[in-house]
This record gives structure tokens, sequence and C-alpha cells, in this order.
């Protein structure tokens, strides 16, 4: 008989493998028998990982169009969450970025509470998101977000243990929660990530990841067509390339979104990564140092977890164009691309799976030592 305790993980939304998706990947891994909750799914553009567990939505999904405008749908979450039963679980884990930790659970049952960051359209990126919405969303979301904030913070009682991905969002949980959060940073698949001899590499420098307004891919487009250097930018999605690449120079190349093997090939053979954004975490450096290649980054944020300033990468304190393009030039003058392979390698090792699903034990070891030691894992 299978005494396996029974898991409920909650997770926002899933309509694509981001970063989020793949720590939601990693504890499917760790709970091979558990149960997927969440408001839509769209199982097209899942892994072979989570469609491998059952996946119940919320009545979000079944609104029309759900599937494309979900985020519409926003001030509908709170209550949809609430209308899940989770009884006869042992154990839930919410994967909070949007409304997930929101569920009622059960007396008596745990609730662990992995927050990838409090919903950054409610709190600190508001006036961000709400510049960049269409008209109807900037009507919509200013007669919603006061109430939604009130829910985030009343919800965020629900949970037992609030887990950080880094600092940072540890900061704004207690900012924004008034709750202390550990922090256990995501994992990393840093073993799929090779990099390559210095004469393989190129002399182009990178720019990867979701066009977000927050993740300021303009600072990056508008930096290298003053500094007249080479810049490929990989992202999508391709209405947001469209209207950057008339701000680019000559030099900028856009490529949408690629295949992994495309994106693992620029990774290990550009001259740095440039990451200007303020991220809560922030993979895709870590995937970078991986590939034995080093990150300028805007110093603040989870870069501050992950890159080593002068070690791994240059971390520079003025968000704007002329900021990032000093940081350009201090970069090549310090000759650090030359020198940072193995520092970078052994920096990136420190975010693998195996040290994520540690952390994540001793996090529920704490919450319920009966629940760990009743725990069986399969292989991946």
């Amino acid at each position: 008989m299978d005494d396996s305790p029974r898991v409920a993980i909650v997770h926002y939304w899933l309509v694509g493998m981001r970063g989020g998706e793949k720590v939601l990947e990693a504890l499917c891994r760790m709970f091979p028998q558990a149960d997927i909750y969440t408001h839509v799914a769209i199982p097209g553009r899942l892994s072979t990982t989570l469609l491998n567990h059952r996946i119940i939505e919320s009545r979000v999904a079944a609104l029309p169009f759900a599937r494309r405008y979900y985020k519409s749908y926003l001030p509908l979450m709170p209550l949809a969450l609430e209308e899940f039963d989770l009884s006869g679980y042992d154990l839930i884990i919410s994967s909070e970025a949007g409304p997930a930790k929101g569920i009622i659970p059960p007396p008596g049952v745990p609730h662990l509470c992995y927050c990838h960051s409090p919903m950054r359209y409610i709190w600190d990126q508001y006036h961000t998101y709400h510049d960049d919405m269409g008209l109807l969303a900037k009507l919509i979301l200013p007669k919603v977000a006061h109430r939604l904030r009130q829910w985030d913070v009343t919800s965020s009682a629900r949970a037992d243990l609030i887990v950080a991905n880094s600092k940072h969002v540890a900061a704004r949980v207690k900012s924004y929660w008034r709750r202390k959060a550990r922090v256990v940073h995501p994992p990393v698949a840093v073993d799929g990530f090779r990099p390559v001899a210095p004469s393989e590499r190129g002399g182009f420098y990178l720019w990867a990841g979701e066009l977000a307004p927050y993740k300021r891919p303009d600072l990056a487009i508008e930096a290298f067509q003053q500094l007249d250097r080479p810049l490929v930018v990989i992202g999508g999605p391709e209405k947001c390339w469209q209207k950057l690449v008339k701000t680019s120079g000559p030099k900028t190349v856009f490529l949408g979104r690629v295949h992994d093997t495309v994106l693992k090939s620029f990774m290990a053979r550009c001259r740095a990564l440039v990451f200007p954004g303020e991220e809560d975490f922030g993979i895709v450096p870590v995937e970078v140092m991986a590939s034995g290649r080093p990150v300028i980054a805007y110093g603040k944020g989870g870069a501050l977890d992950t890159v080593i300033d002068r070690e791994t990468g240059l971390l520079f304190h003025d968000q704007s164009v002329e900021g990032l393009m000093d940081a350009v030039i201090q970069f090549e003058r310090s000759g650090l691309e030359q020198y940072c392979h193995e520092a970078c390698t052994s920096q990136a090792k420190q975010f693998s799976e195996q040290r994520f699903r540690s952390e994540i034990l001793d996090c529920l070891a704490d919450l319920d030592p009966t629940i760990v030691q009743a725990m069986r894992f399969e292989s991946s």
C-alpha cells in the first residue's frame, strides 16, 4: 500500500514554460503523484513532466477566451481559488507569482508558499504595467487593484511557511505582506549548459528573455545603438520586438523566440549577457554563467544573489542608457571576459536542482517532520 503523502500543488496559470514552470517541474519530480491546481492550462505549451500529472483548472478556464486573455480575469481569480476543494491532501504547496496562495487549506494541513514574486502588477511594478496596457485594461485595473492588494495581504496569512526565491523577493514579502520568508533559490538545469573554446566565441553581446517592460530591453537596444556594438536579442512576443526594432542600430539582430539548442549556443558564444532589468531572481544569468560567460547586470534585485561583481560579471547601478554604456566600456577595459570562465561555471553550480530539493526538504521538515518521513521519491 502506498503511504506517500497526498500533495496538491497550486500554480497561478500554465500557459508556457518560463521560470516559474521550471520550478513547478522540480516540485513535480519531488512529488510524482501530486495533483496540480491552476486557473488556466494550455496543454500544448507544457512539458511532459507537467502533463504526467493530473491538472485541475479553476472556473476561470471556462470563461470566454480565457486561454488567451486569462490576465483580464485577474479580479475573479481570488474567488476561483477559494472554490478549490483541497480536502484529502496531506500537504499543499502554492507556487505564487499570480494568484495561487489564496486557496483555503483544510485544518491541520500544512501549506508552504513558494513565492516567485508578490504580484508585481499590483505592487511595485504597478505603474510600469499600467502605462504599457491597452485602453480597456487601463480603465479596469485602477478600479480593482486596491481590493486585490487587500486580498493579497489577507491571503498571505493562509500559508504556514513562505519561501522566497531571492533575498530581493523576501524583502518585498516583508514589505507588502508583513511576513518573514526563508530564501531558497530556484533550480537551474546547470548541467545542460556547456562552455565552448575561446576560438568558438563571437564578438556579440546577448540580451535574452521575455520582452516585458520591466526587463528593460529598451535600455540595451538604445545603449548598443549608441555604442555601435553587435547585440543579439532573443525573446518574444514578436509584437514587442517589432516595436523595439525601430530604435535599434544596424548591428542589433532580433531573433525572436528560438529553440533551446540555438539559445544555448548564443549563451556560450557571447562576450557577455546584458541584463539591465530589476528581476525577482533571473534564471538566464545563471544559465549564461553555466555556459562560462559573464553577465553585465543592473545591481538590484535577484542579480545580487547570482552575479559576483568583478568575478562573474559586472554590476552597474545607474539604470539608464548612459549607465549601461559606461558599464559595457568598463567591462571591456577590465578584461574580465578573458579570465572569468571558471568563476562563472563554479558560481552557476550553486543553483542546481539537487540543492533546491535539499533546501525545500529542510523547509518541509521544519513545517511538518512527518511529511518528510513519509515521502517516497521516484527518480525523474
